[in-house]
Order: C-alpha cells, then sequence, then structure tokens
C-alpha cells in the first residue's frame, strides 16, 4: 500500500489522472439521481412557464445584474422560513433557465415576493428606492420606464426556452409580441416580480 502511495504522490500525473476519475464518480453518484427524480424534474402544481411579460421582465432583471444581490432561495432555516415564507423547492425553478438560487443576498430573498407590495410600490421602488426604504443601497432603475420591449426578443427568448423543455406552445410565441406591445421594461420587471413564488407563498 505504501509503494502505491509513494508511486502517486511521486507522479503528478498519476495524480490528476486519479483526481479526475474520483470526482468524476462523486459527480456522478450525486447529480444523476436527481435527473430521474420527481421533486427535481418536473413542476410542482401551480407553478407555470412565465407569460410573455413576465418573461422579457426576467430578462431585464438577468441583464441588469439583479441577481448580484438579490437571490431566489429560501434556505430551511427557522429564520428564514419567517422572514421570508415557505422554503424554496426545486420544482418551482423547473422552467427557469438559468435558476436563480443562491445564498449571497445584499438585498432581501425574492422568492416570494409576488403579491407582497403593489404595482405601484415596485414602479416607486424601482425609480428610487430610497423613496420606499431610506436606508436601501440598492441603485435607482428609471431608465427602465422609458425603455419600450420588443416583440421580437420575447419571441426568441421563448423559442430557446422551448428548445430546452419549456412547454411553450406555437400559439404563445405567435401572441408574445401583442402581449408586450406599449409595454416598458418597467412593466416587465414588475410583472416578473409580482409573478415570483406564488405557488408555494402562503404554505406554511
Amino acid at each position: 500500500m505504501e509503494k502505491i502511495q509513494k508511486l502517486i504522490e511521486e507522479h503528478v500525473g498519476y495524480l490528476i489522472v486519479l483526481t479526475i476519475l474520483i470526482i468524476s464518480v462523486a459527480g456522478l453518484v450525486e447529480i444523476v439521481p436527481l435527473m430521474f427524480q420527481k421533486s427535481t424534474t418536473e413542476a410542482i402544481p401551480g407553478v407555470k412557464p412565465y407569460n410573455a411579460l413576465q418573461l422579457a421582465g426576467r430578462d431585464v432583471y438577468l441583464r441588469e445584474g439583479c441577481y448580484n444581490c438579490h437571490s431566489q432561495m429560501i434556505r430551511p432555516f427557522r429564520a428564514e422560513v419567517e422572514r421570508y415564507g415557505h422554503y424554496s423547492v426545486a420544482g418551482e425553478s423547473v422552467y427557469d433557465h438559468p435558476f436563480q438560487w443562491g445564498s449571497k443576498r445584499t438585498g432581501p430573498d425574492l422568492a416570494r415576493v409576488g403579491g407582497r407590495y403593489s404595482d405601484e410600490w415596485h414602479r416607486v421602488h424601482l425609480m428610487n428606492p430610497r423613496d420606499v426604504v431610506p436606508e436601501s443601497n440598492m441603485p435607482a432603475f428609471w431608465w427602465l420606464a422609458n425603455n419600450k420591449l420588443e416583440g421580437s426578443r420575447v419571441v426568441a427568448s421563448m423559442t430557446a426556452l422551448r428548445k430546452v423543455g419549456v412547454p411553450y406552445t406555437d400559439g404563445d410565441i405567435k401572441d408574445a409580441p401583442a402581449a408586450v406591445e406599449g409595454k416598458t421594461e418597467m412593466d416587465a420587471v414588475i410583472a416578473y416580480l409580482q409573478g415570483l413564488g406564488l405557488a408555494l407563498k402562503n404554505v406554511r
């Protein structure tokens, strides 16, 4: 046994190959079973793909880097559940590509923000966060109110997401431009936020 250990330690090539092999096997053991568990691959009751306006808002949310400060993952700890609501489950995020889980929070977690505030509150908050939360260090996103949505971008997003399993129909994609016509990026972000976490929001 000592000879084998010495051989591996003295030959970097063997060490690299064995390290990669061990990590690969461990990864397969941890990850592959999750691909076949319904709790991680199927949507929970009440979770539907984002509509055209919500999807446009999610694209803006990602573009503006909101995920750098706001996670959408409530961990199953008493302090988090009491503050934010029911802990997050994988079935809520099956239509999210990429999903917004994570644990770094400069701002509060947004997993259950849907319906918590009015549309007008969100609008004021995005225009200037300090008008509703004086101690906030969040930057203002006033320009979103001036930027009109482009239907072609939403169509492209829906088409791409359908390729990775989100069940958008031809009708959903065809109707997308009309659904966002005349809407601003701010309208879209608010629609996205107002839809977050509604399926499990009231569960305790």
